[in-house]
């Protein structure tokens, strides 16, 4: 699988996806918003973990600069 995620753009998702994460974990979001909330970080943290977003894959969209 290839990369189509630049260092920034990693780094603005897994700094959204603590920031969630924090915000679940210390009670701040409850009910099915945390839920659905979690899952978002989850997401973005495992897509900056692989450097791989399915979501830019129909646009042909990279963030990752080119060598």
């Amino acid at each position: 699988m290839f990369q189509n995620m630049g260092l920034y753009d990693r780094i603005a998702r897994v700094a959204a996806g603590l920031v969630i994460a924090g915000l679940y974990f210390t009670g701040v979001l409850q009910g099915t918003v945390a839920i659905v909330l979690a899952v978002v970080a989850l997401v973005l943290i495992g897509t900056s973990a692989v450097g791989f977003c399915p979501a830019y894959l129909p646009f042909k969209f990279t963030t990752k600069p080119k060598p």
